[in-house]
């Protein structure tokens, strides 16, 4: 079989991202430039400092992602851009740079939905995941229920009503002065709190429902804590952020697996920045093997924004001859 290679490009938020990928699964490059320390003083991203940030980087991490793959521009087959959904400045950097370098290699430009490049992080270095599958796509900017039929063929069974997983772990932490981002602060501060000194509330909504909403859990937090304070109550912080981590997870573990015994399928895969979490990857290990049900998620590189994982989507579109028009332009609320 003749060895395809992508060139990944990922700029819809705040990491400049490329990566070299042989046949959707294998590695070759992958270079990530986080701009965490430079939002961090913020408290999240700032959509203009992040899309003159790519500016500034784009064309060098690209450079370092060719000489990491020992390779020539000409060497790969096809570009492979993220072009939705995500912050409209951060896309239009990648998505340009993607398309220029396609027209001057004369290779084909492949448009991806990043949510479809989260699902596809799932099969690099692990050939054993193929379709079908049910995958929880959970991060700062989404929380989706997707049952993969079969390659780049997705049937959306659930999504947030508000705010994404990975949204209210920001927000919570940001209030309980845990710092940004708060996904890894909120779960390193758990793991010293009571996860049961508070009930907080679980969203399940209709009893067939696959959606998620986190606002109310978001609100019944900072309530307690403002009623706390009112009250001239303390608490440990470490507590709040057990309790509170906890009526996340349990909520997204349950539904994953009832997805995943409603449509009879005997592998579940996460997905995105919250799939780093510790106890979503125990709860969700522990619910599976009750089940006889598999697991796989990425290393944590390939759970939050790479050029992988856009590379291997890009491969498997690259096989169906899916190429984008020369008009593809850059979708900030595109669906998948």
């Amino acid at each position: 079989m003749k060895e395809i290679l992508i060139l990944g490009i990922e700029t819809s938020c705040d990491e400049t991202a490329a990566s070299i990928v042989k046949n959707g699964r294998e590695v070759l490059s992958n270079i990530i430039y986080s701009q965490i320390d430079i939002h961090q003083p913020f408290g999240g991203v700032v959509p203009e400092v992040a899309s003159r940030n790519h500016v500034k980087k784009i064309s060098s991490i690209v450079d370092m992602a060719f000489k990491e793959a020992n390779l020539k521009y000409g060497d790969i087959d096809a570009v492979a851009a993220t072009y939705g959904p995500g912050l409209v400045g951060s896309l239009l950097v990648g998505l340009s740079y993607g398309k220029s370098f396609a027209y001057a290699a004369k290779k084909p430009l492949i448009g991806i939905n990043h949510i479809d490049g989260h699902i596809s992080a799932n099969y690099i270095g692990n050939n054993e995941v193929e379709p079908p599958f049910v995958t929880l796509v959970a991060s700062g900017g989404h929380s989706h229920l997707i049952y993969v039929k079969d390659y780049d063929c997705y049937d959306v069974l659930g999504q947030t009503r508000d705010d994404a997983a990975g949204e209210a772990f920001d927000k919570i932490a940001r209030t309980l002065g845990l710092g940004y981002p708060g996904g890894p602060a909120i779960d390193k501060a758990a793991m010293k709190g009571n996860p049961d000194f508070v009930q907080f509330p679980r969203a399940y909504l209709e009893e067939d429902s696959y959606d998620f909403s986190f606002s109310g859990l978001k609100s019944a937090v900072l309530n307690y804590l403002n009623g706390m304070k009112m009250k001239n109550l303390g608490y440990k912080v470490e507590d709040i952020a057990a309790s509170f981590q906890m009526a996340v997870v349990e909520v997204l573990t349950e539904k994953t697996i009832k997805a995943a015994v409603d449509f009879k399928v005997d592998r579940v895969c996460l997905s995105g920045g919250v799939a780093c979490n510790s106890l979503l990857r125990k709860m969700m290990k522990d619910k599976c093997q009750a089940k006889g049900i598999l697991l796989d998620y990425p290393q944590p590189k390939l759970c939050t924004d790479n050029g992988a994982m856009i590379a291997s989507a890009g491969y498997y579109k690259y096989v169906k001859g899916d190429f984008a028009p020369e008009n593809l332009t850059a979708m900030p609320n595109l669906k998948i």
